[in-house]
Order: C-alpha cells, then structure tokens, then sequence
C-alpha cells in the first residue's frame, strides 16, 4: 500500500522560498541558453552540475531539472524566427514555426510551441509520477545477470540510434568502457591505468568529462565556426502585428488536441527506451502526424499543427527519459547522464532501491517538476520578446563566457586543478570525435554506465560460478541478450537508409 504521508511529506518540501526560487532560476536559465543560438541545454547542465554542490540535495536536483525543461522551450524561440534552432530538439519546429513567423506572425508561432510544450512535457510527468513506483518494484526482482544483460542491450540500442554509424557507436562505447575502468579494480581492490598519480585512483570525475566532452567541445566547434563571418543577424521584428497575429486563442489550441495527443504518446514512448531522444521525437512526431493529416502539403507552410506536432513530442521525453533512469538506473538520454552525477554527487544511487530509500526525496522531486510546468509557462508567457533579443547575442561574447563557466565548474567539482586538466583533456577529445563523425552521447553514457555494468557481472560471475550453461535458468536475461544481438543486426546495416531520410527534412 502507498505511504501517503511520505507523498505528502515529500510534496510538502517542495514549496519553500530556497526551493520555489531555484525552480524559478533554472527555468529562466533554461530558457535563456535555449534561445541562444550555439549553446545547447547539455552545456548548461554539465556546467550547472558541480554549481549544485553547496545546495541541499531537492534544491539542486529541482534546480538541474528545471533548466533541462526550460532549454526544450528556448530552443523553440531561434527556430521560430531564424530557422536556427536553438537545440537540436527544436529542429523540427523550424518546418513549420519558421514559415510562419515569415507570414507575420512570429508571437502566435512562438504561443503555439510554448504551449504545447508545456503540455507534452507535464503529460509525461503525469505518465513518471504513475509509472516509475510500480516499476521500480519490477525492478528489484531483476538479478545481477539480468541487469548485467539489460546494460549490454542498452549499450547496443544507445551505439546503435545515435551517431553516423553502429561500427563508430560501438567504438566511441569502447573509449567510455575504456576510461571508466582507470581507478580500483572493484574486485581486487588494485589500481589500473592510475600511471602512480593519487588523484586516479577514484577514477576519472564524471562532470570535468561531461563538461569538457559536451560543453567545451561545442564551445570549441562554435569559436572555430565563426572565423571569417560577421555578427549575428538581428531576430524577426515582432511588434507591431495585429491582435489575432499574436495571441492563440483556447479554440485553435484545442483544435490541434488530436495532433498533441498522437505527439505526447510518440514522445511518453521514445523517451522511456534508453538511447533515443528528443530529436528524434520531434522528427517521428512530424512525420507521423503529416502522414495521418487530410492535408498533409499544408505541413511545411506555417502550419500550426507541424508545430504542435513537434514540440509536444520533444517536451514529452523529459519526463518520460527519466523513468529508465530511477528505475533502472539506466539514463535514458544525455540530460538524464547529466542528472545522475547530480545525484552521486548528493550521496543517490539511482535505481529501484531509491524509492524505498529516498522515498521522500523522490516525491519532492516530482513535485518540483510539477511546479516547474508551470513556471516554463508563466516565464515563457512573459519572456517572448526578451528571448527574441537573444537570438542576436554576438558569438564572441557567448562562447567565451560559456568556456569560463567551463573552467570554473570542472575546477569546484574536484577543488583541485587536476579537473581542469581532465576537462581540457575531454574537451579535446569530445572535438576531435565529433570531427571525425563519433558518437558522445554513446561515449559518455559507456563511461557512466560502466562501474555498474562492472559490479553486476562480478555477481553474476559469482552466482553461475563463471559456468555460462547457468544462463538457461535465466530466460529474462537470454531475452535481453538476444535483443541486444537483434539490435545490432537491425540498427547496424540499415541504419544508413533511415538517417539519410532526415537531412531532407532538416534542409527546408
């Protein structure tokens, strides 16, 4: 039975000033670094993460997950009126909100995605809230052997769905399974790969890895970018438009609910299977809905339901990402892999035993996200014409800002420059994969993944006494391990035929 007075408890701690106020900030953070064109909501989560230290542990888990929902509705804003977006989940929305804001109605196309990301996004917290608990206990009659199988398949699927090809997913997998083995070996206590140096001997930081991985690289690749090119060019100008141009009334938005509906279940789905994402979401969602539309050469044209179509799909993957990752422990994108360093850095393990141990804690946390629904609206509802100044910030005052903030997270993490060396190291490592076409997401998902895919094959090692014949008496993890072969023969060779399709669709 529920112990309705740790759901209540757990609620009740979310409405403080400390809490409400960081709820506030990081939505407004998000919004921000959305709506700036070059940054990416995965910088300022891996830079906002070791910012998080100090904090009490619901506040900087509040905090962290309310600038990964204001970045999905920033990075609406540049997409509208630049057809730049300004995350890459919001690449879909330039189809439609892009030919719209042309037609003079920049306000209405930037209306109908906050509104309908807001929607997506609190729908799959609605879908987290009543899922995760019933799973979690599911969970914890899984064993070290199946959960040593669901990380194999999760490998696969990730190498697999993300990056130009499944050979350089599995490599750039290998490079984090690599770098996650530096420090103790877990069984035999005895250094590896720590060349004499103390500070390896606890392996390498998680977060100075992130940040100079994601943030730093992207820093990088955004500097080297701008050689031989002027300033940013100013937004669309968005007043002086007529009433109906820029205010969505209750009657349109309603009339897209069938459109919204078919996007959140897109969305709820893809963010609740490891490895796929946003993007993803967005294009799928488009794509499907355009199909089963009467009329479906309106879409690409300022149609309002092509904007529907993609935001609520991007929006219902923050929440619905995060039920993989409590109650597995398994993240289920990049922002989620950002989350859990949060929460070891807090004393939290993510998985199924994190409701009966924090239960509280968790609650707390879904309050927070509730809260921070409606904080994207109000900020968003208020913040519209700001945003729209954003998208002219210059790069040369953007990237050397975001690469100090670089500097100085990696450093409080570790309270050492040691972190700084690590994150350069990563950031120039993240360039050169990304230059070459290899998979970060896949390399840093490896790296975090590793230890525990490491101390759960000791267990099964020592349950079966290293004799494989033993697997036959554990059908859910033979279950596993053939889908992660079934993966690998699917994703592999035809994965080329399906990523060629989105290019088309990103160019218009």
């Amino acid at each position: 039975m529920a112990d309705y007075s740790l759901l209540i408890s757990g609620l009740a701690d979310v409405f403080t000033l400390t809490n409400l106020l960081f709820i506030v900030i990081g939505v407004t953070l998000g919004q921000l670094v959305g709506a700036t064109p070059g940054l990416s909501i995965i910088m300022a989560l891996a830079i906002a993460v070791p910012l998080t230290y100090g904090l009490d542990t619901l506040t900087a888990i509040a905090f962290l997950i309310s600038v990964n929902k204001g970045g999905t509705v920033g990075g609406a804003v540049p997409s509208i009126l630049l057809n730049v977006p300004g995350t890459p989940e919001s690449a879909a929305t330039a189809l439609d909100g892009y030919p719209m804001a042309q037609k003079g109605k920049p306000m209405k196309a930037m209306k109908y995605a906050l509104y309908h990301s807001v929607l997506g996004d609190l729908s799959s917290d609605v879908v987290l809230i009543l899922l995760a608990a019933p799973l979690a206990v599911v969970a914890l009659k899984m064993g070290p052997v199946e959960i040593s199988a669901l990380m194999i398949l999760a490998f696969t699927i990730i190498s697999g769905l993300v990056g130009d090809s499944m050979i350089k997913g599995l490599i750039a997998a290998s490079f984090g399974i690599l770098l996650a083995t530096v420090g103790l070996d877990p069984g035999m206590a005895s250094p590896r790969f720590t060349f004499g140096m103390l500070e390896l001997y606890d392996g390498v930081p998680l977060t100075a890895v992130s940040i100079g991985a994601l943030a730093m690289s992207g820093v990088l690749v955004g500097l080297i970018s701008l050689q031989g090119k002027p300033g940013s060019q100013s937004a669309i100008q968005i007043t002086g438009r007529p009433r109906e141009d820029s205010v969505v009334t209750f009657a349109e938005f309603f009339a897209n609910r069938y459109v919204a509906l078919r996007a959140f279940i897109i969305g709820t789905i893809i963010g609740a299977i490891p490895g796929l994402g946003s993007t993803t979401a967005g294009f799928l969602s488009y794509s499907v809905n355009k199909q089963a539309a009467k009329d479906p050469e309106a879409f690409g044209t300022g149609d309002a339901r092509g904007i529907a179509a993609s935001e609520t799909a991007n929006s219902a993957v923050v929440g619905a990402n995060l039920i993989p990752l409590l109650t597995l422990g398994i993240p289920g994108n990049i922002a989620a892999a950002l989350l859990v360093s949060a929460f070891m850095i807090h004393g939290m393990q993510p998985g199924p035993l994190l409701f009966e141990e924090q239960g509280r804690l968790i609650y707390g946390m879904f309050g927070a996200m509730l809260i921070a629904n409606f904080c994207n609206l109000g900020v968003g509802q208020f913040g519209m014409r700001f945003w729209a100044l954003i998208v002219s910030a210059p790069g040369t005052v953007i990237y050397p800002a975001a690469m100090l903030l670089c500097f100085a997270g990696s450093y409080v993490i570790t309270g050492a420059t040691f972190g700084v060396y690590v994150m350069i190291c990563a950031a120039i490592f993240g360039y050169l994969m990304r230059s070459f076409g290899f998979s970060i997401v896949a390399f840093i998902v490896a790296f975090l993944l590793t230890p525990q895919l490491e101390n759960s094959v000791l267990k099964a090692r020592l349950i079966m006494d290293d004799d494989l014949s033993l697997l036959l008496d554990h059908p859910v993890a033979l279950a596993l391990l053939a889908m992660a072969v079934a993966s690998v023969v699917f994703l592999g060779p035809k994965k080329k035929s399906r990523r060629s399709d989105i290019p088309a669709a990103t160019g218009q």
